[in-house]
């Protein structure tokens, strides 16, 4: 059973940074499709961006396109996602997200459809004040 651990969310100002980091243990196949998602009270699950542990593709919803940033980290089946010029719309808690595979050809929705990744984290939240 993949595990996935988040770390790295807090609160910060508008136009500030923050940086979060996905860790996943106990996976078994050698490829995966990692992804952020984030979600506010009331309001469906969304993904913010994904990529491929294999091909280091990216995926990013729009709302996050040019400020966000979502990379493989040092150590392997890790992913970190590097926010930037936050906003209050923003604040949320943040999911990582896995499922065995290949995230599919550039620009398919398939990474960031919330019932195609079968592994979750418990979540880290992220405040954004205005």
């Amino acid at each position: 059973q993949v595990q996935l651990v988040e770390s790295g969310g807090g609160s910060v100002q508008a136009g500030g940074s923050l940086r979060l980091s996905c860790a996943a243990s106990g996976y078994t196949y050698w490829r995966y499709c990692m992804a952020w998602f984030r979600q506010t009270p009331g309001k469906e699950r969304e993904g913010v961006a994904a990529a491929d542990t294999n091909t280091g593709s990216t995926y990013y919803a729009d709302s996050v396109k040019g400020r966000f940033t979502i990379s493989q980290g040092n150590a392997k089946m890790t992913v970190d996602l590097q926010m930037n010029r936050l906003e209050p719309e923003d604040t949320a808690m943040y999911y990582c997200a896995a499922y065995p595979g290949t995230c599919g050809p550039q620009g398919s929705p398939e990474p960031l459809r919330l019932n195609a990744h079968s592994f979750w984290g418990q979540g880290t939240q992220v405040t954004v004040s205005s």
